[in-house]
């Protein structure tokens, strides 16, 4: 995990300002969270807390999460990864492993605080590995509702596959998020899993 280091310090050197009225809604996971343009902006009744890091896999999101989500005392928390574990060749079942482990590391650190598991997304460079996708996503949603009560599943691959023109969602490297993709996401977040906490 070595290799994460240099972002890691950066996002551990953060600070932590005292909680103001809104919710704290924590951002955690890969890439494509990282990357939100404008969070703030796309959730004003929260305060947004982004310690996604690039590249991530579910195993260093695990790895990490002691070093960079409790002292933030989330009170919402959105995890994406998944999309890199398969893009290096692991199979679906470490990602649903690491997935049990990670929401038993949120029970333990943050407490039985809402979260939302954002579906791994059907990037088109990875379109080799889209009955992967699909199967990690199945594992994964049947265990949130058997076992994570506390956890919603955000369903934003079959909105992604049945785009009219699924390539505006991405940028030229077909993997990371467009505009469009970002305003896609914001829509099914905000519908499947942010409305019920608002008034």
């Amino acid at each position: 995990m070595f290799w994460y280091n240099a972002e890691i310090e950066q996002l551990q050197s953060k600070p932590v300002n005292a909680k103001g009225q809104k919710s704290r809604l924590l951002f955690y996971g890969s890439s494509s969270l990282r990357l939100w343009p404008d969070a703030p902006n796309d959730f004003p009744d929260f305060e947004i807390i982004n310690q996604a890091f690039g590249g991530s896999t579910s195993a260093a999101c695990c790895w990490f999460f002691k070093r960079l989500i409790p002292r933030y005392q989330p009170d919402l928390l959105v995890f994406y990864a998944g999309d890199n574990d398969l893009g290096e060749g692991r199979h679906p079942e470490e990602v649903f492993i690491c997935f049990n482990y990670l929401m038993s590391l949120i029970d333990r650190y943050c407490g039985n605080i809402p979260v939302a598991f954002i579906s791994v997304k059907p990037s088109i460079v990875r379109q080799d590995l889209i009955n992967s996708i699909k199967f990690t996503n199945s594992i994964i949603r049947r265990e949130i509702e058997v076992c994570h009560p506390n956890c919603t599943f955000v369903n934003i691959f079959d909105s992604m596959m049945e785009a009219n023109n699924q390539e505006i969602l991405f940028e030229e490297d077909g993997l990371h998020l467009s505009i469009n993709g970002y305003t896609l996401w914001k829509k099914l977040l905000k519908e499947q899993f942010l409305n019920k906490f608002l008034d």
